[in-house]
């Protein structure tokens, strides 16, 4: 792997779950092959988990596990720190060039910490020519101080390079592996001899060789790390797709209900008019519905301010002979995200469909007002109500409503008496 793509083992990790060395393999290429046909939730993970390209978006799974390198730059920082402290406060000479490495070390770590929390999108390209650049960085800042420092003082003020060396191995152990960790654990072996040779004149093999089971030390408990972060990546993905399939199941069988059902039960209905006038209806709701049914299908679920769609819901209801008044307070059009308002907008029209069908009323008023730090969105007719106690919910409104609003954030109440007409509250927080 070259530098510059060196990065790209992080997205990879999270599909195999660890590293092979490790003896942790598989990740989201065993959940599919359990899986023959995986359902559209686990179509959708398996695009944001795909390979790392440099000309592709960031994926989700990398922009979140990128944060895992948060741990030895911080770590970094605080202990560059201390042993800086450490060292003035023994009073040793050569302060200028400790101190001057010491801030450029902790400079680099806190840009790392912001490059990392950026808003853009992961390029492995650039994350490789950085992680070169903390290594070039890390070795000079050892031989730097070696060189400047006299000797009476070395063994303290090595202790503010070292302490970025143990960072380094940890920080490419869990960034590209342990076997990218381990190089770095083998080269400072002679660092060390090199870095005596410069203070004192003589390579000392003896000293060359004493850091190195605390570095070993590192190394192992970052690449144990690195295993737990594999094991829980994949326990979360087939814990996401488990859910996500659920939540998919349900979400077509609302979209049935509300479509197709409905279609199928207008068509059984018993007939008042004439025949061509039945056929006729038939045409223009099964029209309405397939257009629903394509909209859903191609993920068109419109756009726009609450208001807006609620206005649009009303004129599709008065097409199926239901007069909706509208009354709407002033609403902000940022007030719900749009994923809440196409909640809200599918379970009012549900709840409006029950009014059509049950209500025995073709008038109805849809309000939405602020209520309790939301939105809320009240749907009120008078017609024949019902007693709930008698007749439980059906799928109709504790899917399509209670839980359609709910899934989203929101919560569902519908009120009814006989002969007093119902209430259907639909609420989401902002």
């Amino acid at each position: 792997m070259s530098p510059p793509r060196a990065a790209s083992y992080l997205g990879t990790l999270l599909r195999r779950g660890a590293p092979a060395m490790a003896g942790v393999t598989g990740g989201l290429d065993d959940l599919e092959v359990a899986d023959p046909a995986p359902a559209a939730p686990l179509r959708r993970m398996r695009r944001i988990a795909g390979p790392v390209e440099p000309a592709a978006p960031d994926n989700l799974l990398l922009r979140a596990t990128r944060y895992v390198a948060m741990v030895p730059l911080a770590y970094r920082i605080l202990a560059v720190t201390g042993a800086l402290v450490a060292f003035l406060a023994d009073g040793h000479g050569g302060v200028v060039p400790v101190v001057a490495v010491a801030a450029c070390l902790i400079a680099w770590n806190v840009f790392g910490l912001t490059w990392l929390f950026r808003s853009a999108p992961f390029h492995d390209r650039a994350a490789g020519r950085l992680l070169v650049l903390d290594v070039l960085g890390t070795i000079a800042a050892n031989l730097v101080v070696a060189a400047a420092v006299p000797q009476p003082a070395f063994a303290a003020a090595m202790q503010v390079p070292g302490k970025h060396l143990l960072g380094a191995v940890a920080l490419l152990t869990l960034a590209l592996g342990a076997g990218y960790g381990l190089a770095l654990l083998l080269l400072s072996v002679p660092l060390a001899g090199l870095a005596w040779l410069l203070n004192t004149g003589v390579f000392n093999v003896k000293q060359a060789f004493a850091g190195l089971p605390t570095m070993l030390g590192v190394l192992v408990t970052a690449t144990g790390a690195l295993i737990l972060l594999g094991l829980g990546t994949r326990l979360a993905l087939a814990y996401g797709i488990r859910h996500g399939r659920e939540a998919e199941r349900a979400r077509q069988h609302r979209m049935l209900h509300d479509t197709v059902l409905q279609t199928l039960e207008t068509i059984a209905l018993p007939g008042t008019g004439s025949s061509e006038h039945q056929l006729s209806e038939i045409r223009r709701l099964a029209r309405a519905q397939a257009i629903e049914v394509r909209q859903a299908i191609e993920g068109a679920d419109g756009t726009g301010a609450l208001g807006e769609k609620l206005a649009a819901l009303a004129a599709e209801m008065a097409r199926d002979g239901l007069r909706a008044q509208l009354v709407m307070a002033e609403l902000d059009a940022d007030t719900l995200s749009e994923v809440r308002q196409i909640a809200i907008r599918d379970a009012a029209r549900e709840a409006l469909r029950n009014t059509l069908k049950h209500s025995g009323t073709d008038r109805v008023v849809v309000r939405a007002e602020d209520r309790d730090g939301g939105v809320a969105v009240i749907i009120r007719d008078h017609g024949t109500g019902f007693d709930a106690a008698d007749r439980p919910p059906g799928f109709g409104i504790s899917q399509s409503i209670t839980a359609r609003v709910t899934e989203a954030g929101g919560q569902a109440r519908v009120e009814s008496s006989p002969g007093g007409g119902t209430r259907v509250t639909l609420w989401m927080p902002r």
